[in-house]
């Protein structure tokens, strides 16, 4: 069964083939009209003859413009990227079409421009609301992800601009037909590229305001910088599988570089989850022991209570953030592999510390984990097949 999609772009090929078939019937009817009629009733003659057919013409084109607006009203946005094809075409053939209407009434004339003016108003108001809507897209509590991965409205936004690459010229000149009232043709591409560079700026930078406010539901600011991380990095990556990055330099020279460092901030955050059990078993704050002097009870109850509270603390990050997700493996991988690094040097040091110091008749309850299985149980994380 075909999709509303399909039905759609059946019909905006449709109508793209009657533009051009309306233009090449016009011209060979106006042809055959100079042989027939008298030179000076042609023009009023093919301004009566091809009016219905316009009107069909101009009518169908409204038909889709107003279903565009519509939907847009309904917030899918991404019907306003069936206008682009049409536009891009109707701009093309034009020339064509002023051509063949030379000579008959100004009211025929206008009807084209007439049609093309209400798509680019159309499209450019879309384009303005997908980014404030963007900025304030409501759904902060219900859809948040659970395990932190991308959001849905991150990788809406993405596919939207991505789509939008398609029709760089027709939506940097649409966007351009607001900005200012000279005639379409007197700004020139590099203008339209700018302005469509700055809206694709725009609408990451309120991309990223509302992620950094949809983070906020989290409770755990660990799991809040994942979720960060995940979205950002997705983010960049898609700018650099497609040519949108181009397109985001074209003004914003530096954003790769800003968004890797705010990659690294949230791994930075991300990290500072795990010293509360790196805390327990640092140098701080331990006593030294002479070899062969005999532990104070109060000595080896402050080692009972490290070696105890970094295996609880081991085991209740280990279980939590099993079930968060990093879907890039690459960053993944990153991100297990600084934190196995940290925690294995430090515990490794503890253990070697005290792990033969005789602070308790029952070792075995208290040195639970050897280094190399502590290292296996961070491997686990973010996996919930592990």
């Amino acid at each position: 069964m075909e999709g509303r999609d399909d039905v759609f772009d059946i019909e905006i090929d449709a109508y793209i083939h009657c533009v051009s078939a309306f233009v090449k019937l016009a011209q060979s009817e106006y042809q055959l009209l100079t042989e027939i009629v008298p030179e000076h009733h042609q023009k009023k003659t093919f301004d009566s003859l091809i009016q219905e057919s316009l009107d069909n013409l101009i009518m169908e084109g409204d038909n889709i413009v107003s279903a565009a607006r519509k939907a847009i009203i309904r917030h899918d946005y991404s019907a306003v990227l069936t206008i682009f094809p049409i536009l891009k075409h109707l701009k093309q053939m034009k020339p064509e079409f002023d051509q063949v209407l030379q000579g008959t009434a100004a009211g025929t004339k206008n009807k084209l421009p007439g049609l093309i003016t209400s798509m680019e108003t159309t499209g450019a108001k879309a384009l303005e609301e997908f980014a404030d809507n963007i900025k304030n897209d409501p759904d902060k509590e219900y859809n948040m992800p659970k395990d932190g991965t991308v959001h849905e409205l991150t990788s809406n936004a993405i596919l939207f601009l991505q789509q939008l690459l398609d029709f760089q010229e027709t939506a940097g000149a649409m966007l351009a037909s607001q900005e200012t009232s000279s005639s379409a043709s007197s700004y020139s591409s590099e203008f339209s590229r700018r302005l469509l560079s700055t809206y694709i700026c725009k609408v990451l930078g309120n991309l990223q305001l509302n992620l950094l406010s949809k983070s906020k539901v989290y409770e755990d600011p660990a799991l809040s910088a994942i979720f960060l991380h995940n979205n950002y990095n997705y983010i960049l990556k898609s700018l650099e599988k497609s040519e949108l990055i181009q397109l985001v330099a074209v003004t914003q020279k530096t954003a790769e570089r800003s968004y890797r460092e705010l990659i690294e901030q949230q791994i930075q955050t991300y990290q500072r989850s795990w010293l509360k059990v790196t805390d327990y078993i640092s140098e701080r704050n331990l006593p030294v022991f002479q070899p062969g002097v005999k532990l104070k009870d109060k000595e080896r109850q402050m080692i009972k209570e490290r070696f105890k509270g970094f295996n609880d603390g081991l085991e209740e990050l280990c279980k939590i953030q099993k079930a968060w997700a990093i879907p890039d493996m690459e960053q993944r991988d990153k991100i297990r592999r600084a934190q196995k690094t940290i925690v294995k040097e430090t515990y490794g040091a503890f253990l070697n510390r005290y792990g033969n110091v005789p602070f308790t008749k029952n070792p075995e309850k208290y040195i639970k984990y050897q280094v190399d299985q502590v290292g296996e149980m961070i491997e686990k994380l973010f996996d919930t097949s592990a």
